[in-house]
């Protein structure tokens, strides 16, 4: 390469850097776990070392040198080790942990735009090298924490803007705004921001950029960057003013601090250019800064690390990364095919043209391997989840002087690559549930006369056209009594609904919002706390949660998933004149039921199924629209499981089974009850999709 690299340059080689540092950090996570439990096994060491050099020279080839100094200290550590002129200690172990964690951080950051220039580890490379002593704790704090303190890593590109601004005497601000968690409209009040402060002064940027504000790819907080010739407490005032603004935290940026923050993130150019093409051999697209900590969050299926490849190049050809986006857009073409195919028939079956038949027949077989091959490319092994949950127990059990033993089964189930993301954070808190609240103390449970070792085990199996996954432990389990003095203490249930209730349906009082088992507030979730915004987050993915327990014998939360949440298998019904779809995946079956064998009990419509009381609702009166008109002989039924319990609706027509395709109803009507989405039919009208679980509570 002979001429100077620009941006645009790197930019090609940091996704595929990324990548890799990804599949680095996760491998050295297995690899520590494994060294901790024999501290002497060099084929570990080695491993290790192998994967620690690999990563320094990478970060040494991209211009990180906070992350290739790091590195390159646990690798001098490690030699130590591997030439046994100084063993392992756990005080070692824990350092190379922390320094694990603090890479994280600084491959976490790189990812959102930063660098790893804001991320401390003198100390820890310090005592790495015996040269002062451990850290009391990780050095590392949450990046947002770190900029917020240090302000902000500018380019040259701002400090010229910074020295423009001094010229024109205006002064340059960071505003750092916070919206009220209860906002609903992200967008409209990041818009309603920008505007106002455009007003005040010269807008430079925003962070994230003004696209992502508008199609809400932030949490609850952004940046701007403005220069103003207003002091900062009426830029504070005028952000404030504006309705759900939790905070406005306005800083100057000063010339000196600019300098300071102002170092290249890239290397010279003749130091890049070889080994940035060695590192990345295929140019990827940076991608977006990923809403899970998991490392699958970066990239598609993807090969393994280069320190564990044998037979290099050969192995190398095999896979192909390929950007998550480009996945989706395929997914969405797809998705445009099913319905236009759709359409198709219905129009030649209409004019009945039988000379169709055949083109037709072949053309539904070709989009549907079609549809096959693109949902098996999204697919990814669980594991892609379950891998960061070793370290999330081993550190746990740590802080909670817990002795606690992760048993993981099938992790080589396949999921959609979207179900994977989003059920990463539901996962983490059932297992911060199981290690706080579940799981007793060694002592306690010696007393009790079970083994002082708690097992812990996740597992993931296919169950029909869904995948289960069950979390489970041996632990306390929750007391039914507990929970129904509490739940009658905040006013839940009255006295006399505890005495008639049953186990079970107290131990279910827990899903309530906001309900919580915990004797103290800790930095750990009780069971309880959240527990409802677990189930909600499956049941929005088109799942079931359900949860059984037994006191001192353990809890098992089944977790049961769809593989993939774009194209669907469902059940077209009529209610009214209008079209419906459920999933089939919540329908048990469908039956007709004669109006005499149509019985009230208590009030409610019900009948009996093969010797069971099957309670009956009019989906049209859940609906709140036209109902099913009454004087019929013999009424379709839909009869779906929501947990342990079945329900039937009563329709007005049974249309049948067909794929649909899943269309998001906006950010407005996305929060309609009872409502999922809408498909487009064959005859190009739109039905809307349902989610029968939020029926259970109206039925």
């Amino acid at each position: 390469m002979n001429g100077s690299m620009t941006d645009m340059d790197m930019s090609q080689y940091l996704g595929a850097f990324l990548d890799e540092t990804d599949d680095n950090l996760q491998r050295l996570d297995d690899l520590l776990l494994a060294l901790e439990k024999n501290m002497v096994d060099m084929d570990v060491i080695n491993e290790i070392f192998r994967a620690a050099h690999t990563l320094k020279g990478m970060a040494g080839t991209m211009g990180f040198t906070q992350m290739m100094g790091l590195t390159h200290a646990m690798e001098d550590r490690l030699d130590e080790a591997r030439k046994e002129t100084l063993p392992l200690t756990e005080t070692d172990m824990n350092l190379l942990f922390s320094g694990l964690d603090s890479l994280q951080a600084m491959a976490d950051s790189i990812r959102g735009g930063g660098n790893d220039a804001h991320i401390d580890v003198s100390a820890m490379v310090s005592a790495l090298r015996h040269e002062g002593p451990a850290p009391e704790a990780p050095a590392v704090a949450a990046p947002e924490e770190e900029k917020k303190e240090e302000g902000p890593v500018l380019s040259e590109k701002d400090i010229e803007w910074i020295q423009k601004s001094n010229e024109a005497s205006m002064t340059p601000f960071s505003v750092h705004v916070t919206l009220s968690q209860s906002c609903l409209l992200k967008a409209a009040r990041a818009y309603m921001v920008v505007n106002r402060l455009e007003e005040l002064g010269n807008l430079y940027k925003t962070t994230p950029p003004s696209e992502a504000l508008e199609n809400e790819e932030f949490e609850w907080d952004f940046m701007v960057y403005i220069a103003s010739s207003h002091p900062a407490d009426e830029l504070k005032k005028a952000v404030e003013k504006i309705s759900d603004i939790a905070s406005a935290d306005v800083e100057e940026i000063k010339g000196e601090a600019a300098s300071a923050g102002a170092a290249p993130a890239e290397p010279a150019p003749e130091e890049t250019a070889p080994a940035a093409e060695a590192a990345a051999p295929a140019p990827a697209p940076t991608p977006a800064p990923a809403p899970s900590p998991s490392p699958a969050a970066s990239s598609a299926p993807a090969p393994a690390a280069p320190a564990a490849k044998k037979d290099g190049a050969k192995k190398a050809s095999q896979t192909v990364r390929v950007d998550i986006g480009r996945l989706d857009k395929l997914m969405n073409l797809v998705g445009e095919l099913v319905i236009s195919r759709a359409r198709i028939e219905r129009l030649v079956q209409e004019a009945r043209l039988r000379e169709f038949d055949d083109p037709l027949s072949q053309l539904g077989r070709i989009s549907g391997d079609i549809q096959e091959l693109v949902t098996k490319l999204r697919m990814v092994p669980v594991s892609f989840t379950f891998d960061r949950f070793p370290r999330l127990i081993r550190d746990l059990g740590k802080t909670l002087n817990k002795n606690v033993e992760l048993v993981l089964e099938g992790e080589d189930t396949e999921l959609d690559r979207t179900v994977i993301d989003e059920i990463g954070d539901p996962m983490v808190h059932l297992i911060r549930n199981s290690m706080d609240h579940g799981i007793e103390h060694p002592a306690e449970r010696k007393a009790l006369g079970k083994p002082e070792k708690g097992i812990l085990k996740i597992a993931a199996y296919q169950e029909g056209s869904g995948v289960v996954i069950e979390v489970s432990d041996d632990g306390a389990g929750i007391d039914p009594e507990r929970v129904k003095q509490k739940a009658i203490e905040r006013g839940v249930i009255s006295e006399d609904r505890a005495a008639t209730m049953s186990d079970e349906e107290a131990q279910q009082l827990v899903l309530l919002p906001g309900f919580s088992m915990a004797k103290a507030v800790t930095d750990l979730s009780g069971r309880g706390v959240g527990m409802d915004a677990v189930k909600t987050k499956v049941e929005a993915l088109g799942g079931q949660f359900d949860m059984v327990s037994k006191k001192d014998e353990g809890t098992h939360v089944y977790i049961r998933l769809p593989l993939t949440l774009a194209i669907v298998l469902s059940l077209l019904i009529k209610v009214g004149d209008e079209t419906y779809a459920i999933s089939l995946e919540n329908v048990e079956e469908t039956i007709m039921v004669r109006k005499e064998n149509i019985k009230t009990v208590h009030g409610e419509p019900t009948t009996l199924l093969r010797g069971e009381v099957l309670s009956l609702n009019d989906l049209g009166d859940v609906l709140g629209a036209e109902g099913v008109e009454h004087d019929r002989d013999e009424y379709p039924v839909v009869v779906v499981k929501i947990g342990k319990n079945k329900i039937g609706f009563i329709v007005s027509e049974l249309i049948g089974q067909q794929e649909i395709v899943i269309k998001s109803l906006g950010r407005f009507l996305s929060k309609i009850d009872g409502i999922t989405g809408g498909t487009i039919l064959g005859d190009g009208n739109v039905a809307l999709i349902l989610d029968v679980a939020s029926f259970y509570s109206k039925g």
